[in-house]
């Protein structure tokens, strides 16, 4: 009997939900509010999650999507899940602009560890991706003049420092994170460490790889834009090469199930459910059996 392998925490994450369902009872009071509200546009700030599907419902539903704090002239403004910087934040609370804070809790968590960090002299090391608006926004709350590291590179090459702080991108690995953790115990004399990685990502990471050793093929689902997604798939694929990493079910070729008899499949935090579903009406179409499990790994 051929069969699908789901891990069970595959798809949204708690922030994720908590954004969605903000953004929809704010486009729902618009549509039922007076006709002086429901004329206010909403905006997000950069799309509200990393998956372009959910964010193409949400504009359906009248939240516009804008890159810049200058394309904002007024309404109401969903700050995303992944937190905006401090800079953004003081340009639109200037503007009179009515702020709906989506902000995941464990990245503000993470914000407000850097900024304690910075209060008390510690140059600030940022395990994660530097280029990532979680990331950008955690730095931003980092106080001027203290030394900013984001690589294993800049902290090899950092001199003179004397004491430092460790705060990590939510979505990293635990060994990603430790890593940064053992070179700084070795170059600087005192180290603080705080583990901001969410607990559902260690889980789900977990819970992937698993899935990925015992499946033929694994399947990761999610946004080619989103950076847990895509570390995901990285991860799988060190111990499953047959690892493929699909936006959505259309993409998945008929000759990568030729001869498969388990298929693994993942999502990342950003991957609605009904993503996950149609994968798997996908995989049943293209294998045309009768009798094919489904099971969610425990």
């Amino acid at each position: 009997m051929k069969r699908i392998l789901i891990a069970r925490s595959a798809g949204f994450c708690f922030g994720v939900k908590r954004a969605i369902s903000i953004a929809n009872e704010t486009a729902g009071k618009a549509e039922g509010g007076t006709a002086e509200t429901a004329a206010l546009p909403i905006h997000s700030l950069g799309p509200l999650i990393h998956n372009p599907q959910t964010v193409e419902e949400l504009e359906k539903k009248g939240v516009r999507v804008v890159e810049s704090v200058d394309d904002i002239p007024c309404g109401k403004v969903i700050v995303r899940s992944h937190g905006i910087t401090r800079r953004d934040g003081e340009a639109l609370a200037a503007k009179g602009v009515k702020i709906i804070d989506a902000t995941c809790p464990f990245v503000k968590k993470a914000q407000e560890h850097a900024r304690s960090l910075s209060r008390e002299g510690y140059a600030v090391i940022v395990v994660g991706d530097a280029n990532h608006p979680e990331v950008k926004s955690i730095i931003s709350y980092i106080g001027g003049g203290v030394p900013i590291l984001t690589s294993l590179s800049d902290l090899r090459d950092a001199s003179g420092i004397r004491k430092a702080g460790i705060v990590a991108q939510t979505t990293q690995s635990f060994e990603n994170l430790m890593e940064f953790v053992s070179v700084a115990l070795k170059i600087i004399p005192e180290v603080r460490v705080y583990n901001t990685i969410c607990h559902a990502t260690v889980l789900r990471q977990k819970e992937s790889v698993a899935v990925a050793r015992e499946a033929d093929v694994m399947v990761v689902l999610g946004g080619y834009n989103s950076a847990n997604t895509r570390r995901l798939a990285e991860i799988c694929r060190e111990f499953n090469p047959r690892t493929r990493h699909i936006e959505t079910a259309a993409e998945l070729s008929p000759e990568v199930l030729t001869g498969v008899s388990c298929v693994g499949v993942t999502a990342g935090a950003s991957t609605p459910e009904w993503i996950i579903e149609e994968l798997v009406g996908r995989i049943r179409s293209i294998w045309k059996e009768e009798k094919i499990q489904v099971a969610y790994y425990q």
